[in-house]
């Protein structure tokens, strides 16, 4: 089979293309013909050096699959062979990528495709939707009739989060930083887009959630100003950060204990699967309702992986702006 790997940590152009052995499924695994994969920021980090893991050699890059299962192992009971599929958790700690042509997952990793969802949906929604949904949900315990806030509203983690909180009955502000984006924000369902390069933002901020103020943050940007950040959330507010490897913000203690405030940080690959498969299962809900859907900014065949790292890498480490939603790669 055809797939994306490297076999030393490096710059983008580490990665080849090339045949090498189709897996054959263990007890528990599936194994799916890939027809849709998506790059994530940890992806460029494990292929980088940035995020040191244990690797298979070659390891093949991709953390999101969508496909078919045309094989399982004896002790699956949950998939038989021609289910549609979706899932993430791969090319993490030790297990093997998804931008192949075939790939064996365990089948608590893997979950089934709704009806009318494409594949390419499904790949793009994966580890973004699950990262979101455990933001939330699992971490802040988000209420029908509280203010979110989601720093970066058309980003892929963002995206979901803006969708995932109005459909809990939630009121958003997101951030944005162009018009362009601030429009996608809007279509989304945000309530109020601050465009972070053309306004005051705090103030915009504070204009727009009134009152009551914000009741849950939710960084998906390396954080820099936590000063501005307590602020700006109400007493017994909730502050979510899942990104920000070598961030070192100053920590405003006054503040974070007289408002009584919560920080909560989180790894999704570091989440049981059980804890996962309760997002799953509400993803594949509300994509079934068509309450979800995720933004593809960007595809590229199985053969151009190095090149959608490099863009992946460009919009999350240098912030070139060039970038909404997520990055698809399509093996077939």
């Amino acid at each position: 089979m055809r797939a994306a790997f490297f076999e030393t940590t490096g710059t983008p152009d580490v990665i080849k293309v090339g045949e090498i052995p189709t897996p054959e499924p263990k007890s528990d695994e599936v194994r799916v013909k890939v027809l849709a994969a998506s790059i994530n920021p940890i992806d460029t980090y494990i292929r980088s050096g940035a995020a040191p893991m244990s690797l298979p050699k070659p390891a093949i890059t991709g953390t999101d699959f969508a496909g078919v299962v045309d094989a399982v192992g004896p002790a699956v009971t949950r998939f038989r062979s021609g289910d549609r599929v979706w899932g993430s958790n791969q090319g993490l700690l030790g297990r093997q990528g998804t931008c192949a042509e075939y790939i064996c997952v365990e089948e608590k990793w893997a979950y089934p495709t709704p009806a009318g969802v494409s594949d390419e949906q499904a790949a793009a929604l994966a580890l973004v939707g699950i990262t979101a949904h455990l933001g939330l949900f699992q971490r802040a315990n988000l209420k029908a009739g509280e203010t979110v806030f989601v720093n970066g509203g058309t980003g892929g983690v963002g995206s979901m989060v803006v969708q995932m909180a109005k459909v809990a009955g939630a009121k958003v502000i997101a951030s944005a930083g162009s018009d362009e984006k601030a429009m996608m924000a809007r279509e989304l369902g945000a309530d109020c887009v601050v465009n972070y390069k053309g306004e005051d933002f705090a103030a915009r901020v504070k204009e727009a959630a009134g009152t009551a103020g914000i009741q849950v943050w939710y960084e998906t940007q390396p954080p820099t100003d936590l000063d501005r950040t307590f602020d700006l959330v109400a007493p017994r507010g909730r502050v979510v950060v899942m990104a920000g490897r070598a961030a070192r913000p100053s920590f405003p203690n006054g503040s974070f204990y007289v408002k009584g405030l919560s920080l909560f940080g989180f790894a999704m690959f570091n989440m049981t699967a059980e804890e996962q498969r309760v997002c799953a299962d509400e993803i594949n809900a509300w994509s079934l309702a068509k309450k979800l859907k995720a933004l593809v900014g960007k595809s590229f065949p199985l053969t151009e992986t190095a090149a959608a790292h490099q863009l992946q890498e460009d919009n999350t480490l240098r912030k070139a702006g060039t970038l909404a939603g997520k990055i698809v790669i399509l093996p077939a």
